[in-house]
């Protein structure tokens, strides 16, 4: 072998290697340019001929296509952790409320901040919130009850004078 064959098959592993490394990072960045330039240039540099350049070209178009499902199998059965996946947990222990937990605002009452046409913002508790209106238009100022959730959003009606 020559030094120019054993430079092109150094650059063909070295495709590999950025290639792998383009299927844990995403977006189409340096790693996949590199990994391209790698190829072709690998392969210029390993075939003699345009007959081999080509029968290099579908031995290693066959061995990436296999190379790059299974590293895509290894990323969905997690044995790669992907850095584009979130692995925390979001709960109520991190300071994460979901909508079902917005039940304990229900039966408090506030004050209309903005007009209610039917969205707009209450304040509760010291706390303003994104709510809708249950009813008809609510103008800002009004005092206002929570009278339940419905599709992760805040319902209120306006709290009549006799009351």
């Amino acid at each position: 072998m020559t030094g120019l064959e054993i430079l092109g098959l150094v650059l063909l592993i070295l495709a590999f290697i950025f290639i792998g490394l383009e299927c844990l990072i995403p977006g189409f960045g340096a790693p996949g340019i590199a990994g391209a330039a790698c190829l072709i240039v690998g392969i210029v540099l390993s075939a003699d001929t345009w007959q081999q350049a080509m029968i290099l070209s579908a031995i290693l178009a066959v061995a990436m296509a296999v190379f790059i499902f299974v590293m895509l199998r290894l990323l969905h059965s997690g044995k790669i952790k992907s850095p584009i996946v979130l692995h925390e947990k979001l709960d109520k222990d991190s300071g994460f409320i979901s909508s079902d937990d917005l039940n304990y605002l229900v039966g408090r009452e506030g004050v209309a901040v903005t007009d209610l046409r039917p969205a707009g913002k209450v304040s509760v508790d010291d706390l303003v919130l994104d709510v809708i209106s249950g009813g008809p238009f609510i103008e800002k100022g009004a005092s206002v009850k929570i009278t339940g959730v419905s599709n992760s959003s805040l319902v209120v009606q306006k709290i009549c004078a006799d009351h």
